[in-house]
C-alpha cells in the first residue's frame, strides 16, 4: 500500500535518511517546515501553535522527528527548558491537528528515546518498564504523553524509543571515529555502562514497519545485542584495526558536558527490543561487529 507521509524534522539526520527510504519504497513524502513552504511541503509553527488541520487532508500518516538537539551545548536551565518545550509543544500541536483534520492521517509515528528509562545499571528494560528519574526521563515522559490527543481520536500511535544510533553521518559514532583512527580511542569512564544501539539501516526499517504494519504504543528501537562501553570500544577498535588504550575519566566528561555526561554519556541503560521481536521483526545487523563492519565499509573478519 502506498502512503502519503508527512515528516517533521525532515531535514535532520534521521529525517533525511527516512525521506529517501520512503520515497524509494514508492511512498509520497511531504515535509513539515517552519519557513514559507515550497512544493511538496506544509508549513507549521510548533512554537507559536500554528498548524491548519485542513492542510493534513489526504495525508495518511505523520512521522514526528522535530525537536531541539539534545547534544548541542551544555544543559543550562534555559537549554533544558527549550529541549522540553520543543518536544512537548510540537508533539501536542501535531496530535491535536491530526485529531481535527478532515480526512486526515490515521497513523502517528512519534520519535522518543531510551532516555525514558534513565540510569538503570544492569537492569534489563522492556517497553513495559517504568520511566527512570532525571531530566531525560522527564523529557521523554512529557514527549510521549503529548501524543494523547491523537490516540484519543482513534489514531494509531507508535512511540519509537530510539537507542544509540550508529551512523558515520552523525551522532556519537561520527564524533569518535577520528580519535580512534588517530590511535586515541578508548573507553568512557570505567566502561561498565550498557550501551543499547541500533544501526541506521535497521532504524529506518523500524520506521517503515511502524508505518506499514500494525505496531502501536512504545517500541524500543534497539538491536538485541546491547554491549557495555568497554566492549563497544574493543569492537570499534577491532573493526578499524586500531588499539583502544585511552581512558576518558568521568571527571573530564563532567567538566566538558555537565549534567549531560551522567544522563546521556555515562548512564547505563540495557534495553531489549521486546515488541519488535514479538512482532517478527528481523534485524539485518543484530551484532555490533556486523553493524560497524557494514557502516564503515569493511568486511567482517
Amino acid at each position: 500500500m502506498t502512503l502519503h507521509v508527512a515528516i517533521s524534522g525532515a531535514s535532520g539526520l534521521i529525517g533525511t535518511m527516512l525521506r529517501k527510504s520512503l520515497a524509494g519504497a514508492g511512498h509520497r513524502v511531504t515535509a513539515l517546515v517552519r519557513r514559507p513552504p515550497g512544493p511538496g511541503e506544509i508549513r507549521w509553527d510548533p512554537a507559536g501553535g500554528g498548524l491548519d488541520p485542513a492542510l493534513l487532508r489526504g495525508v495518511n500518516a505523520v512521522v514526528h522527528l522535530a525537536g531541539e538537539n539534545l547534544a548541542e551545548g551544555r544543559w543550562t536551565e534555559d537549554r533544558k527548558r527549550k529541549i522540553l518545550e520543543s518536544r512537548k509543544l510540537g508533539t501536542r500541536l501535531l496530535a491535536e491537528a491530526m485529531a481535527r483534520a478532515p480526512e486526515g492521517p490515521r497513523i502517528l509515528v512519534s520519535a522518543s528515546a531510551i532516555g525514558y528509562y534513565g540510569e538503570r545499571g544492569d537492569e534489563e528494560l522492556t517497553e513495559s518498564s517504568p520511566p527512570g528519574t532525571g531530566f531525560l526521563p522527564e523529557v521523554c515522559v512529557a514527549w510521549e504523553a503529548a501524543t494523547a490527543p491523537a490516540a484519543d481520536a482513534g489514531i494509531r500511535v507508535v512511540r519509537v524509543r530510539t537507542g544509540l544510533l550508529l551512523t558515520p553521518a552523525g551522532g556519537l559514532l561520527q564524533r569518535i571515529l577520528l580519535p580512534f583512527r588517530l590511535f586515541a580511542g578508548g573507553r568512557l569512564g570505567d566502561g561498565r555502562q550498557w550501551m543499547s544501539w541500533i544501526s541506521a539501516v535497521d532504524l529506518l526499517r523500524v520506521y517503515r514497519q511502524a508505518l506499514e504494519g500494525d505496531l502501536t504504543g512504545p517500541v524500543n528501537a534497539v538491536a538485541p545485542g546491547a554491549v557495555r562501553n568497554e566492549e563497544f570500544t574493543r569492537v570499534l577498535a577491532k573493526v578499524l584495526h586500531r588499539p583502544a588504550l585511552m581512558v576518558v575519566p568521568k571527571s573530564a566528561l563532567r567538566v566538558v558536558y555537565g549534567q549531560m555526561a551522567d544522563e546521556a554519556i555515562l548512564a547505563s541503560t540495557h534495553v531489549l527490543p521486546t515488541v519488535l521481536q514479538t512482532s517478527g521483526f528481523e534485524f539485518e545487523y543484530p551484532s555490533l561487529e556486523l553493524a560497524l563492519s557494514h557502516l564503515l565499509h569493511r568486511q567482517q573478519p
